[in-house]
């Protein structure tokens, strides 16, 4: 997801999905734990949504301040 897009959504909307993208980063460790095989870019991806997620957020909290 660009962020572009992220700074059109709510606040809640953002909360709720870095909740989701939190719990398939979980999901992505546990099966790289286990030994199952997993493409490397989809655990890139999660870490760089969620690292976009929190700086819109910042951002946006900046703003009402």
């Amino acid at each position: 997801m660009k962020a572009s897009e992220m700074r059109e959504m709510s606040s809640d909307a953002l909360e709720a999905e870095l909740l989701k993208l939190r719990k398939e980063q979980f999901n992505l460790r546990m099966q790289k734990a286990t030994g199952q095989e997993m493409p490397q870019q989809d655990y890139r991806r999660v870490r760089k949504d969620i690292a976009r997620i929190k700086t819109v957020m910042t951002q946006v909290a900046a703003k009402k301040a």
